[in-house]
C-alpha cells in the first residue's frame, strides 16, 4: 500500500541494521504499543539496541485465573515479562517487499522499520491461511483485493489464534479464531478498511457529514446517511463520513435498520438509538501498491542477509563443538520433523563436515502421521543417520491415570518425551545417558533449534545451556536469534523441503493432541485426521461425562487448562459452562508423574495424579502440613507451607512445587502421607490423643485438623498408617528418582 497522505509513514533510511547488534537501533514509541492497529501510526527510524530483550517486572496484582476444572482464583505475581528489542521487520518500499536486514539486495535502497506486537515472530501466510483468509473477506466484504499478493501474518495475543496481517508494510487487519463460535473472523485495521472501500460490495455504512469529532465513538440513527442491507448486529463495518473513511462495529442489522427509517417521523427514542461505533476514521487515502513481488523476488532481496544469518549459525554450530572438552563427544541433531529443526539440520550439515553426528526423533506416539514419515524421509535422502526412540502407546497407558493434560499440566512430556530421550545412547561404550544423570558431566552434545521468539518464556536462551531434565545433555541453540520469516526464507532460499502440515494450517507440528495446540489447528485435525480425532474427543467427553461436565466444555477447549486463565473465564461465563467437575468416587491410588521437573517461574516441582480422595476431607485435614485455603465452589485445595507450596484439585491433579529439589521432594513426601493417612484411617483416635492442643477430632471415621494445629507432628508420629507408609506407598523414591 501507499498513501497520499503520509503523515503515518515512517520516513528516510535506517542506519542500524537488524542483524548487526551492539549498535543503537530505533527507540519504541509507547502509543505504538497499545494495539495493532495505533501501530499504523508507524515507526519512527530512531536508534535503539538490537537482537535483544529486557526485562520488565510485572505490577502486583490479582491475575484472576480460575483452576480447571474445578479451581480457585490464584492471588500470586505474574512472572517477569520479557519486551523483545528487536519487535520489527524491514519493508523496501521501492521493492514493496520485507527485509530482515536493512538494505534491499535488489535495489540497494534502505527500508523502512515496521514495528510488529511482540513476541514479533512473523511469518509467511501460508496456503491455507490464504484460503482462510479469503473467505472471511468475500464472505464479509464481497471482495478480496489482496489474493495473489505477499501475505505476512504476525502472531498476537488473543484467545486462540490470532494474527495480524501484514500487506504492503501496513498492518491490513487481525485475523483470529473465536472459542464462542469456534470460527475465525477478520478485523480490519484503518489501512485495510480504505483497500476494502474501493473494492467491498456491501457491509458499507455512511455518515452524514458531521463537525462533531467520531472516532470511537457511538452514533445514532439521526446521523446515518446509508446502511448496508447485509449487515448483521456485531458486524465490522466500513465507514464514510464525508471526506473521512474507515471502520466500526454495527450494534444492529440491516433489516433492524430498515424498520426504523420506515417511520416517516422515528419516535425521539428511536433517533437517539445507538446504531454503531465508529473504531477509527481519518482522511488519509490508501491504495495498494503496483509492484507485486513474489516470494522468489523476496529471497533475492533477502540473500546476503541470509548468508550472514547462516555464517552465524555455522560458527555458533562449529565454535562449541570443537572445544577442547567437547571434542571428543557425540553431537546430535534434535530433529522433530518441524521448520525450526529442519534449518538446524541443514546448518550442522555444513558445519560438521568433518564430525560425526546424528539426528534423533523422539517420536511420541502422539505425532501426526505426517510428521513421521516427513522425518523419517527427509534424513533419509539427506543421508544423515537417523535414531528414532519411539514411545509407543505410553500417552494412551497413562492417561486414564492422569486424565487429559493440560497447558499447567504436562505429564505427557514427561511420560513420552524424557523416558525416550533417557535412552539415547553416546557412542562411547554404548553407555545410556540415565547412568550419567548423577553427575555433571556432559554426556552428548545436542544441536536444537530452539527460537526466543516463540514464546517469552524462551526469551532468555543463551548460546548453549545443559538440559536441567537431561542433566548430560549439553543444548547448542545456533538460531536461537531468529524469527520465522527468516527461517523460512531460509528454507526457501536453500531449497529444503518441509513438513506438508505448514502449508495445511498448522503453525506448530508436534503432538497432535498437545494442550498447547490452538483450537483452530484441533479443528484442522477434525477435518484432515478424523479416525485420530474421534479417538480424542471420545476419551475427553467420557472424561468429563464422570465429572459432571457438559460436551461444551470439551468442545470450547477448556480441558487445556487446570487453572482457567481470565479469557476463558468470561468465555464460560458468555456461554453458561459450567467449569466446576463434580467428585468422584474411587479407591486411592497416587501415581507421581515422571520425577522432578524445573519451573518455568524459578524452582521444581513434583506432579502426580491421586485417586480416591475428596479435595473436602483433604481440606479438613491437610492443613496439617501449612496454612490451607480452600475454595469449595471452585474445588482446589492450596497449602503454603514454610518450604513450598501443595496443590490439590477436585479432578486429583496434585503439584508439590519448592525453591529446590531436595525440598519438593520432601514436600511431596509429607503430603503423600498425609494423604494416606486419610485414605487408610481406621478411626482409631490415636492421632486425637496424641495431640497437645486438641486440634484432631474423628469424625464419621475420617480425622479432621481445625486451625487450632501448632504443626508438631506428634499425629503423625503416632499414626500406625504413617509409619508403614513405605510399604502403602512402594517405590516412591524411585519413582521421583531421587
Amino acid at each position: 500500500m501507499h498513501q497520499k497522505k503520509e503523515k503515518n509513514q515512517t520516513s528516510g533510511s535506517q542506519k542500524q541494521k537488524r542483524n548487526n547488534p551492539g549498535k543503537n537501533s530505533p527507540k519504541k514509541n509507547s502509543q505504538d504499543r497499545n494495539s495493532p492497529h495505533t501501530r499504523e501510526k508507524g515507526a519512527g527510524n530512531r536508534p535503539r539496541d538490537l537482537r535483544d530483550f529486557k526485562e520488565k517486572p510485572s505490577e502486583k496484582k490479582n491475575s484472576g485465573s480460575q483452576k480447571w476444572p474445578d479451581t480457585a482464583v490464584s492471588k500470586k505475581k505474574s512472572s517477569p515479562r520479557f519486551e523483545y528489542e528487536d519487535d520489527y521487520i524491514f519493508w523496501c518500499r521501492k521493492c514493496n517487499l520485507p527485509l530482515i536486514g536493512e538494505e534491499c539486495g535488489i535495489c540497494g535502497s534502505k527500508g523502512e522499520i515496521l514495528h510488529l506486537s511482540q513476541p514479533a515472530d512473523v511469518r509467511f501466510c501460508s496456503p491455507y491461511e490464504h484460503e482462510v483468509l479469503a473467505g472471511q473477506l468475500i464472505s464479509s466484504f464481497g471482495c478480496n483485493p489482496i489474493k495473489g499478493r505477499l501475505v505476512l501474518l504476525n502472531k498476537i495475543p488473543g484467545e486462540d489464534k490470532t494474527d495480524e496481517v501484514i500487506v504492503d508494510g501496513f498492518i491490513f487487519g487481525v485475523l483470529s479464531f473465536e472459542l464462542s463460535r469456534m470460527d475465525y473472523r477478520f478485523e480490519p485495521s484503518l489501512h485495510g478498511a480504505k483497500i476494502l472501500l474501493k473494492y467491498a460490495e456491501g457491509k458499507k455504512v455512511g455518515i452524514k457529514k458531521t463537525n462533531r469529532h467520531i472516532n470511537g465513538k457511538n452514533i445514532s440513527l439521526e446521523l446515518i446517511d446509508s446502511f448496508a442491507g447485509d449487515i448483521k448486529a456485531g458486524d465490522f463495518v466500513l465507514v464514510t463520513a464525508g471526506s473521512l473513511s474507515g471502520y466500526g462495529v454495527s450494534y444492529i442489522s440491516g433489516a433492524e435498520f430498515s424498520a426504523m427509517k420506515g417511520f416517516s417521523k422515528p419516535p425521539q427514542s428511536e433517533r437517539e438509538a445507538k446504531i454503531l461505533r465508529v473504531r477509527k476514521v481519518d482522511s488519509s487515502e490508501v491504495s495498494l501498491r503496483p509492484e507485486n513481488p513474489d516470494l522468489g523476488t523476496c529471497i533475492e532481496a533477502n540473500r546476503k542477509h541470509l548468508q550472514a544469518l547462516g555464517k552465524n549459525a555455522i560458527n555458533t554450530i562449529r565454535g562449541i563443538v570443537s572445544r577442547n572438552e567437547y571434542r571428543d563427544l557425540p553431537v546430535y541433531v534434535s530433529f522433530s520433523g518441524g521448520k525450526d529443526s529442519l534449518v538446524v539440520l541443514d546448518l550442522a550439515k555444513a558445519a560438521l563436515k568433518q564430525r560425526e553426528f546424528k539426528a534423533f526423533f523422539l517420536n511420541t506416539g502422539i505425532e501426526f502421521p505426517e510428521t513421521v514419515d516427513f522425518a523419517r524421509t527427509f534424513c533419509r535422502e539427506m543421508k544423515v543417520p537417523l535414531e528414532e526412540m519411539n514411545s509407543g502407546s505410553a500417552f494412551w497407558e497413562q492417561v486414564d491415570k492422569f486424565g487429559p493434560p493440560a497447558k499447567d499440566f504436562r505429564w505427557c512430556c514427561k511420560v513420552c518425551k524424557l523416558a525416550s530421550a533417557g535412552d539415547l545412547e553416546t557412542e562411547k561404550g554404548n553407555c545410556s545417558l540415565q547412568e550419567k544423570k548423577t553427575s555433571n558431566a556432559v554426556a552428548y552434545l545436542t544441536v536444537d533449534g530452539k527460537r526466543k521468539h516463540e514464546s517469552f518464556s524462551r526469551a532468555r536462551i543463551a548460546a548453549s545451556e545443559t538440559n536441567p531434565f537431561v542433566p548430560a545433555q549439553l543444548n547448542i541453540f545456533p538460531i536461537r536469534d531468529w524469527r520465522a520469516l527468516e527461517v523460512w526464507l531460509y528454507i526457501h532460499w536453500r531449497g529444503l523441503s518441509y513438513n506438508p502440515l505448514y502449508d495445511l494450517g498448522f503453525e506448530r507440528v508436534g503432538c497432535w493432541l498437545c494442550p498447547s495446540a490452538l483450537a483452530a489447528e484441533y479443528a484442522r485435525v477434525e477435518e484432515l485426521h478424523p479416525e485420530m480425532h474421534a479417538r480424542w474427543n471420545a476419551f475427553l467427553l467420557e472424561w468429563a461425562k464422570t465429572r459432571g461436565l457438559s460436551k461444551e466444555f470439551i468442545e470450547h477447549g477448556f480441558w487445556r487448562w487446570k487453572e482457567l486463565p481470565p479469557k476463558m473465564l468470561r468465555l464460560a461465563e458468555e456461554l453458561g459452562i459450567s467449569v466446576l467437575a463434580k467428585e468422584k468416587a474411587e479407591d486411592f491410588e497416587i501415581e507421581v508423574v515422571s520425577g522432578i521437573s524445573p519451573c518455568k517461574a524459578g524452582g521444581f516441582s513434583v506432579e502426580a495424579g491421586v485417586k480416591g480422595i475428596k479435595e473436602k476431607e483433604a481440606a479438613d485435614f491437610i492443613n496439617v502440613l501449612g496454612k490451607t485455603v480452600y475454595a469449595e465452589e471452585l474445588g482446589m485445595v492450596l497449602v503454603k507451607t514454610g518450604t513450598g507450596t501443595v496443590k490439590f484439585f477436585s479432578n486429583g491433579n496434585l503439584i508439590v512445587s519448592s525453591e529446590t529439589k531436595e525440598k519438593a521432594v520432601q514436600l511431596f513426601k509429607e503430603t503423600a502421607k498425609q494423604l494416606v493417612r486419610l485414605s487408610r484411617c481406621t478411626g482409631c483416635g490415636i492421632c486425637e490423643k496424641a495431640c497437645p492442643v486438641g486440634a484432631v477430632s474423628i469424625k464419621e471415621g475420617k480425622p479432621l485438623v481445625s486451625e487450632a494445629c501448632i504443626r508438631c507432628g506428634k499425629c503423625m508420629e503416632s499414626c500406625v498408617v504413617t509409619r508403614y507408609f513405605d510399604k502403602i506407598v512402594p517405590d516412591l523414591d524411585e519413582k521421583l528418582k531421587v
